[in-house]
């Protein structure tokens, strides 16, 4: 828990162990079916991040039975069984209760060989760092919110909320990983301070070579910025270092909180270029090497 990793992780025996994690929120899409994926990718995500295989999972819901008819209910609990099924997952249970706002998630179970458990804390001086969704979600969830998001554009987001790390973890497995997160309520820099962090090492971020969604720069300069994005800005700010080239709208974009996002994998870096291709071919086309684990700073994120 001091390291802050993705989830908890119980050792049975010398070659197995349990993670477990939970996660839920509210909606940030309107249909009620696409929430239910998203949510449960994200749900299991932070077993993936850690290099384990999910295999039981429990909902967790909260539904305002006065202001929503029940089939609404059942569109989120389809999307979410229907992701659980992609991903190989049981769904074993859960807990509902009768709440004034929508919320909805994972409790989830899954196993890991703890001597290859990758956790937040293992990168190396010298590894190449790789991101494998583009950034951008909780702006773009603040421009739905206020009408300015068109169809295509949400449908484009969610596909990508959607999408399990599932091939990401197995790939960077195969091809040697020293340490991994996957991007949520904390941003990309947020993230990274951690592995950073944790690894006694510092970080530095070509912001170029970052995927984005292209819509996030005109919505940034319509102040279309989420809450969480402000305060992950004040609590992180003090370990980023910016170069004077870095525009001003990828600044908000690399503190925004994402949900669902891509797994930031540290690996070395002769097989960084491997993982990349082995990505695309499976599908993982925005997967980019975005920096670099540096011996000093310790704990700094330099982005250039």
């Amino acid at each position: 828990m001091e390291s802050l990793d993705d989830a908890g992780v119980y050792k049975l025996t010398d070659d197995l162990a349990i993670i477990q994690t939970v996660d839920f929120f509210t909606p940030i899409v309107d249909n009620p079916y696409d929430f239910g994926q998203i949510a449960a990718a994200n749900s299991l995500s932070d077993v993936y991040a850690m290099g384990g295989k999910p295999l039981t999972a429990m909902n967790i819901v909260c539904f305002p039975t006065k202001k929503l008819d029940i089939s609404v209910l059942k569109e989120i609990l389809k999307g979410g069984i229907d992701k659980m099924m992609e991903a190989g997952v049981t769904l074993v249970g859960g807990h509902s209760i009768d709440d004034a706002e929508l919320k909805y998630g994972l409790s989830v179970t899954g196993v890991v060989d703890p001597r290859h458990m990758v956790t937040n804390s293992g990168a190396k001086a010298g590894d190449k760092l790789i991101l494998t969704k583009p950034l951008g979600t909780g702006i773009i969830g603040t421009a739905l919110k206020a009408g300015k998001a068109d169809k295509e554009l949400v449908a484009r987001v969610t596909k990508y909320m959607a999408r399990l790390n599932k091939k990401a973890s197995v790939l960077m497995r195969e091809v040697g990983v020293h340490a991994c997160t996957d991007i949520t309520g904390f941003g990309f820099l947020g993230h990274a301070c951690q592995l950073a962090e944790n690894s006694g090492l510092g970080i530095k971020v070509n912001s170029s070579s970052v995927p984005i969604f292209p819509e996030v720069e005109k919505f940034v300069k319509q102040s279309l910025i989420p809450g969480g994005l402000g305060r992950n800005r004040d609590f992180y700010a003090k370990k980023i270092e910016f170069s004077k080239q870095v525009p001003d709208y990828l600044r908000y974009v690399l503190f925004d909180p994402q949900t669902s996002g891509g797994l930031l994998i540290s690996l070395a870096a002769g097989d960084a270029a491997v993982l990349v291709a082995k990505l695309k071919k499976a599908g993982i086309a925005e997967a980019a090497i975005v920096g670099e684990i540096v011996s000093k700073p310790a704990g700094k994120i330099i982005v250039d």
